[in-house]
């Protein structure tokens, strides 16, 4: 009977770890950047970023595509008094009392090349006049025109240059902030797992000393350990079982603020798996540079940004000297008293129009507003060149620091064992009597350092290694480009 107890206490027991352990959530750091990736608010907004743009974007191309419209003025109801010059020169306010409504279905289609407009018409106006009760029709069947600038600016030409940039420096913008996340969720996996080694730390250093303390006791009674020994394990024991109560604090906070971060309801407790180093992975920084002039948002805007300094010049030429338009319509009209009749024979009628304006005397505001865009696009050009070598000092930078990072997980990992390896040894050698207190305390404190050391450095290896990725839009242990849909 015992035996079948003991049995049954031990499946009972099995089956409570196995339910303690469903409930707790393990993570690992790629399981938390997609996580935050996909839940955090900053992904929501990122991508709510990206739709605004894409709307933009076709905003902007509808520029370039025909326009047709219907316009009118349905019911142009009128009564009042309104002044009307006789021919003497006097004015007689009359009475007037009608309905003049209108409509009108109107076509047009820019020309990027030139910036001219070629447009089209029909229209059709009807005109009640209430206090005689007479009817009488209007219309145009139909009229085409262009209106084409003079030595004008041509915003159709220079935003086809520069929107396209715009669009896909938004593009490209969406997977950095991604990649942003990335490296903050990252952060925060740290933080978390450094607050869990830290409680393991506290509640092990706590366990151990207690067991040491009792062993002292022992050997106090022996008269083997001295009064001044025994207090300073005392002290340590409350010291490790404060250390415990802010771990778990810190653990507290870590977690809330990892789960808050990247959207995961519930309250299941947080695990996290330590990650490993990144391997044999090899990063050149011209491998890196080649992504990231082939990827970047700021490599886009390089060209977008001296585009736009070029614009401004051409805006400033347009804008000064001579402009002129020229205005062509062609076209037929008719009026009767009823709708069939204004289609039938109607007249021709033509437009040809120029209009122009030449400064005479501006006192060289022409030239100053040229010669300022001129400067300011030489200014633009010396920036972009600036920034070019910050981008690639930047990345040469961080390459550099991937490597070191890499060196020093290695030897963090083995200064880890040997510290433990050391605190062992330190600890059986006091319970045997061959070491005093002191040597054990600084094998303690040797053993907990070397610990929080190598998440540190684990943590600043893959730090560097999102940073790389944010740098470069690449991925480089699946060697492609990094794309979000």
């Amino acid at each position: 009977m015992k035996r079948i107890y003991f049995t049954l206490f031990l499946i009972f027991a099995n089956a409570m770890f196995c339910l303690a352990q469903s409930d707790t959530l393990r993570l690992s750091l790629s399981d938390v950047v997609e996580l935050a990736k996909g839940g955090s608010i900053e992904s929501k907004q990122a991508t709510t970023t990206r739709e605004t743009k894409y709307w933009q974007w076709r905003s902007f191309k509808s520029n370039y595509a025909p326009q047709l419209s219907l316009s009118g003025t349905l019911p142009g109801y009128s009564k009042t008094n309104q002044q009307v010059i006789q021919p003497d020169g006097t004015v007689l306010f009359q009475p007037i009392h009608y309905d003049n409504s209108q409509l009108t279905l109107n076509f047009s289609q820019s020309i990027t090349a030139t910036g001219a407009t070629i447009y089209g018409m029909s229209q059709l106006q009807r005109f009640d006049d209430m206090d005689r009760h007479n009817i009488l029709y209007n219309g145009v069947p139909y009229a085409i025109g262009i209106s084409q600038p003079l030595g004008q600016f041509n915003s159709l030409k220079w935003d086809k240059k520069i929107q396209p940039l715009l669009y896909n420096e938004s593009k490209q913008a969406y997977m950095e902030a991604k990649e942003q996340i990335a490296i903050k969720a990252t952060g925060y996996f740290f933080d978390l797992l450094l607050a869990q080694v830290n409680l393991q730390i506290a509640e092990t250093n706590y366990s151990n000393t207690s067991n040491i303390l009792k062993i002292a006791n022992t050997k106090f009674e022996m008269g083997k350990v001295s009064r001044n020994e025994l207090l300073q394990l005392q002290l340590e024991l409350l010291n490790a079982r404060k250390a415990a109560g802010a771990a778990r604090r810190d653990l507290e906070v870590a977690s809330l603020t990892l789960r808050s971060y990247i959207g995961q309801d519930g309250n299941q407790p947080i695990k996290l798996v330590t990650p490993q180093t990144v391997g044999e992975l090899k990063i050149s920084a011209d491998s890196v540079l080649t992504q990231a002039y082939a990827n970047r948002s700021d490599a886009i805007g390089f060209v977008r940004r001296i585009t736009e300094a070029r614009r401004d010049v051409a805006l400033a030429r347009g804008q000064t000297g001579l402009t002129a338009s020229l205005t062509a319509n062609l076209g037929y009209s008719n009026s009767a008293r009823n709708i069939p009749d204004v289609y039938k024979s109607p007249q021709n009628q033509q437009l040809l129009q120029l209009t122009f304006s030449i400064p005479v005397l501006d006192w060289g505001r022409s030239k100053a507003k040229i010669k300022t865009a001129e400067a300011n696009e030489q200014l633009t050009t010396y920036t972009v060149e600036q920034d070019k070598q910050n981008f690639k000092q930047q990345i040469i930078t961080q390459v550099t620091l991937f490597d070191q990072m890499k060196e020093q997980v290695g030897l963090s990992a083995e200064a880890d064992s040997i510290a433990g390896e050391k605190y062992k040894i330190a600890k059986e050698r006091y319970i045997l009597g061959n070491t005093g207190i002191t040597d054990l305390s600084i094998a303690f404190e040797e053993n907990d350092q070397a610990k929080r050391d190598h998440v540190t450095a684990l943590r600043d290896l893959w730090g560097a290694y999102y940073q790389l990725r944010y740098l470069s839009l690449y991925d480089f242990e699946n060697q492609k480009k990094i794309i979000y849909k």
